[in-house]
């Protein structure tokens, strides 16, 4: 198995190699294919790179994808589901050396906009393109068993790679790099446990597989935070949603909870509930939220001011 970080200098076959891969992966996601891309660094002309070959897809169904994963595993590819960003379906090729990464994303997704953005980018501007090849090069040699921290490294330069290019889309993701669990804490203690003066004591909820936190960037930064628990019976709690103070007042916060109940019912979850606070009733109010019981299976404490409200997700 190839776990060897290592990255190489530019080659001119890997167009091609990206070109042949297109007209396969175009017969297999059928007329549900709009468009298909060369992202990352192999689609940068003299830029060192990993020798994967990045592919994204643009589709008019995502959910038609997943009928498609038959014919993707044909081809070699192993699916990886969203793999941290909703919306999206991921999968390697030859997973043991990874030749091919496959992003798919539904039109009008702001990630396509953004790969696309940070790949033009390089190609105009050689200075960036040599200053990212060169730091990859540093961070193979320092963490060339260490992918995770590989990627983290590249971090920083890609935000301001994203920044330079003017992106601005809204972007909702799982929190998984360090500083979105940074947003998140941030959020949690600010605007919840600060009230109470008391240290947030959900921090466990970190690392439990029924609870999801997401960000919410606007461009390169967060400016939003949500927490769901999955329940059982196709249920689901809204334990947090916030939007950070200087974003308000912009649809934000309909916008994040109208992504949160997307992707719920992606998972087929039926129905959201929420004890809402008497300030925040008239936003889920305008969001089409009823009274409905809460019937916490945990059955926590709650405020005994809060008012109990759901939704039939359709």
């Amino acid at each position: 198995m190839n776990d060897i970080v290592k990255v190489v200098p530019y080659d001119s076959e890997w167009p091609y190699l990206f070109a042949e891969e297109a007209k396969l992966l175009q017969r297999a996601l059928r007329d549900n294919c709009i468009a298909i891309h060369h992202i990352g660094s192999t689609a940068v002309p003299e830029l060192s790179a990993k020798p994967i070959i990045d592919i994204l897809a643009v589709v008019r169904d995502i959910l038609q994808v997943d009928q498609a994963t038959t014919a993707l595993e044909h081809l070699g590819y192993k699916a990886l589901g969203e793999y941290g960003i909703p919306f999206r379906r991921f999968f390697q090729k030859a997973p043991l050396c990874r030749t091919h990464h496959l992003h798919v994303f539904e039109q009008d997704n702001p990630e396509i906009e953004r790969h696309l953005k940070f790949r033009d980018w390089m190609r105009a501007h050689a200075k960036d393109r040599d200053g990212y090849g060169k730091l990859k090069a540093e961070l193979a040699l320092k963490f060339p068993y260490d992918r995770m921290n590989y990627c983290m490294g590249k971090e920083a330069f890609i935000v301001d790679i994203d920044t330079k290019t003017g992106f601005n889309g809204l972007a909702f993701v799982v929190a998984l790099k360090d500083r979105e669990w940074e947003a998140v804490r941030h959020f949690c203690q600010k605007y919840f446990f600060d009230r109470v003066s008391l240290n947030d004591p959900y921090t466990w909820t970190f690392k439990h597989n029924q609870h999801v936190h997401f960000v919410l960037y606007k461009g390169t930064k967060i400016v939003g935070y949500t927490h769901i628990q999955l329940w059982p019976e196709q249920r689901a709690a809204l334990r947090i949603i916030v939007i950070d103070v200087p974003y308000r007042n912009q649809d934000m916060g309909s916008e994040l909870l109208k992504l949160c109940e997307r992707w719920l019912l992606q998972q087929n979850i039926k129905k959201l509930l929420v004890q809402s606070s008497p300030e925040a009733y008239p936003f889920y109010c305008n969001n089409n939220y009823i009274k409905m019981p809460f019937d916490d299976p945990d059955d926590y404490e709650s405020d005994p001011r809060d008012i109990e409200v759901g939704k039939n997700l359709k």
